[in-house]
């Protein structure tokens, strides 16, 4: 069982246009779709595809029009019961698969709202062998959160405790890593060097295998950090790794990353090596890229390239 954790959900709308973006013009759109989104329900939407037991927590709001989305998403979802609705979120693409993103902030949680969400994942990760906690926070809401959420369930569960991974950026990823200790993160080369403090040259792998060495295994146990179209690179306590996504024809980006983490965690549910943790992430990224808006890709999406995975240290 994997458990994943969305605190800001969204509902994610995707415009397609026939050309580039052009600020301040009218421009007519090929084709629109909505997708339940936010990047934890993104992880759950394609682990539960790959045929793995999946629950997402979430806050939602009784009738909010998000659950319609959510449930042909077809998750196994536990609702916490909160007030405000749940954002939308726009992206833009074109046809060389340039995306432009316009992200809301979205509803604000009361402090009773937030012990409840704790609570239910601390419930839903009794015997739960990964717990993703994943996505911005919502307003309001402190930076500590996934700290308070990480050593909830670690107090409640003890030994028995999952392996807990975290995707955020910013104050709420600076927290997790000073004091929360999570077995796994996932930033992009433009989150790692935020929280590092650091300028990332978007070719060096050594810049970010150096970045992410000064944080594992002392403050996290491994870092996954995607690079786009460059591929990912994996640093653990016994190594570190690259690797070089297949070729795809680009549609949209949007939850790319997301994805990648769900082929890491689906990897190592299986037992996989370092290396092939590595590889499947990274073909799970590509082949969220390659479909339209938000899409999961399911086994059946990935690319049958070779993904080349080099050892680093």
């Amino acid at each position: 069982m994997i458990v994943t954790l969305t605190a800001n959900p969204s509902l994610d709308r995707t415009v397609v246009l026939p050309t580039p973006l052009q600020v301040g013009d009218v421009q007519s759109a090929d084709s629109a779709r909505e997708d339940a989104g936010g990047k934890g329900i993104n992880v759950a939407r394609a682990i539960s595809a790959a045929g793995e037991d999946c629950t997402a927590v979430l806050p939602l709001a009784p009738g909010d029009p998000f659950d319609t989305a959510l449930v042909e998403a077809g998750l196994d979802a536990h609702r916490v019961p909160v007030h405000g609705h749940v954002r939308a979120n726009l992206a833009i693409t074109d046809p060389a698969g340039v995306t432009t993103k316009l992200n809301l902030p979205g509803a604000s949680l009361s402090p009773d709202e937030v012990t409840a969400v704790i609570d239910a994942v601390v419930a839903a990760s009794a015997g739960a062998r990964w717990l993703v906690l994943a996505g911005s926070l919502p307003p309001g809401v402190a930076a500590d959160f996934y700290v308070r959420v990480i050593r909830a369930v670690r107090t409640a569960h003890g030994a028995a405790a999952p392996l807990i991974a975290v995707d955020t950026s910013g104050p709420a990823l600076a927290a997790v890593v000073e004091h929360g200790a999570p077995d796994l993160i996932k930033p992009n080369d433009d989150e790692l060097a935020e929280l590092a403090g650091a300028t990332l040259d978007d070719a060096d792998v050594a810049a970010v295998l150096a970045v992410a060495r000064a944080l594992v295994p002392s403050r996290v146990g491994t870092a996954l950090v995607t690079l786009g179209s460059r591929g990912a690179v994996l640093v653990g306590g016994d190594g570190a790794w690259a690797a070089t996504p297949p070729p795809i024809q680009v549609a949209s980006t949007v939850g790319a990353g997301d994805s990648s983490l769900a082929g890491y965690v689906l990897a190592a549910t299986r037992g996989a090596e370092h290396e092939e943790r590595l590889r499947l992430a990274v073909r799970y990224g590509a082949a969220a890229a390659s479909l339209p808006g938000t899409q999961a890709p399911t086994p059946a999406d990935l690319p049958t390239g070779d993904v080349p995975v080099t050892r680093l240290a």
